[in-house]
């Protein structure tokens, strides 16, 4: 299904991307719309899915949460994918996991408090069933991350 959105729907989204606490009057005023036809608008759009959610942004250092850290893991066979993701998304330390191409068949961003804990979580993966090894790369310094999505070139979306 394709969910046609026009310019002002493309200001909404991008003002809310940028500050998701926005109040609607303030959008209705970049948009130059009254307050009801903004909020009738942000209802249409998070009916169609084209938002998902509103989320605080915290700062993992100040929960001292040190270690970021990808890591790939190869399960041997998609029959054991559906009980790899289940145990996977069990775990609060795990932000995102992905199915891929390449080294591996999934890779996983998780944040943990320090290499002892990190540790830990390997060698819990480790023991599950299909996992037949995992490959770590621990996060040194940040430059960019965001879940912000460029969207101005959009004329429709699925």
């Amino acid at each position: 299904m394709t969910h046609q959105i026009d310019e002002i729907d493309l200001k909404i989204l991008n003002h809310l991307q940028n500050d998701g606490r926005a109040q609607r009057n303030t959008i209705a005023e970049i948009v130059h719309l009254s307050v009801p036809s903004v909020s009738e608008r942000m209802r249409k759009l998070e009916e169609k899915g084209l938002i998902s959610g509103y989320n605080a942004i915290l700062d993992a250092r100040k929960f001292n949460i040190d270690i970021t850290a990808f890591i790939f893991v190869e399960v041997d066979g998609s029959e054991r994918y559906p009980g790899f993701v289940e145990k996977v998304t069990t775990h609060p330390e795990v932000l995102e996991c992905h199915s891929i191409t390449g080294d591996g068949s999934h890779i996983l961003k998780v944040r943990t408090r320090n290499t002892e804990s990190l540790e830990k979580f390997l060698s819990l993966i480790q023991t599950w069933d299909g996992v037949n090894r995992t490959r770590s790369n621990i996060v040194l310094s940040t430059f960019k991350e965001t879940r912000m999505l460029s969207i101005n070139h959009a004329v429709e979306f699925k």
